[in-house]
């Protein structure tokens, strides 16, 4: 048994389902289990191609206060660097699970399975577990993303070979950028489950939606109702510029149903 092995016996989530089950009754977690752990595949209305592309003519402001009109308040990721400051990019999350670990055999091997799965669209989202000592994406994943139709990346961690990224035109959200590699400073632990980033939620199939003011998740299952809502704000917002442009005093435009 290695060292992974060893972290995913340990992990609650691999126990034999009747003891968690067991467990979850004792202490009626039933409804945190389903909350934390369910993974959507709920159908898109619209091919995923064209969902990304409408998210992509909005912004992050605009979706953040449509997820507030559904009480969810904190889908938003800020203090990461943006790369590409320039660019609004959405795609489907893909997450990745990491930890600090001087451990290097097998590695290279679960990361290839990683990425064997990784699909176009992908939005991959790394929580490296507050590691401070290494990159988690340098140049070779960058072309190896751009070469499977990969969107973006959001690592809360490390990057390198930032020339080489910027040469892919590839839009990465990060925490700092130092010359240390991943293998024998960080373990890759688990992909495609669930994680917590700065109180955030993401599970795979989220829709992710970044740009210069940062990221912010929308859980699959409401991604279409808030993209449509989201394109009704923009267009209000235009009437509103346009009014301004008028000159129309603010209580003039307020009484018309604008905001400010």
């Amino acid at each position: 048994m290695n060292d992974r092995d060893t972290f995913v016996s340990m992990n609650p989530t691999t126990q034999p389902e009747g003891l968690l089950q067991k467990e979850a009754k004792m202490m009626k977690l039933e409804k945190l289990i389903a909350a934390r752990e369910t993974i959507s595949t709920r159908e898109f209305p619209v091919p995923v191609p064209e969902l990304l592309a409408r998210y992509e003519q909005l912004y992050t402001g605009a979706i953040s206060d449509v997820l507030r009109e559904h009480a969810l308040l904190d889908q938003g990721i800020g203090q990461l660097i943006p790369l590409r400051p320039e660019r609004t990019v959405a795609g489907i999350a893909f997450t990745v699970k990491s930890a600090p670990n001087v451990k290097i055999t097998g590695e290279m091997s679960f990361r290839t399975q990683m990425l064997d799965e990784m699909k176009a669209g992908a939005f991959v989202v790394w929580d490296t577990s507050n590691d401070e000592k290494a990159t988690l994406w340098g140049g070779v994943m960058t072309a190896t993303a751009v070469g499977k139709g990969i969107k973006a990346a959001l690592i809360v961690g490390g990057i390198r070979d930032t020339h080489q990224i910027l040469e892919k035109d590839f839009p990465v959200f990060y925490k700092y950028r130092i010359p240390n590699g991943s293998l024998g400073r960080c373990l890759i632990t688990h992909y495609q489950v669930p994680i917590l980033i700065r109180g955030v939620v993401i599970k795979p199939g989220d829709v992710i939606l970044g740009n210069i003011d940062g990221v912010v998740v929308v859980p699959r299952d409401i991604a279409y109702e808030v993209l449509v809502r989201a394109e009704e704000i923009r267009a209000n917002e235009k009437k509103i510029f346009g009014w301004v442009a008028e000159g129309q005093s603010v209580r003039q435009i307020t009484d018309q149903g604008g905001y400010f």
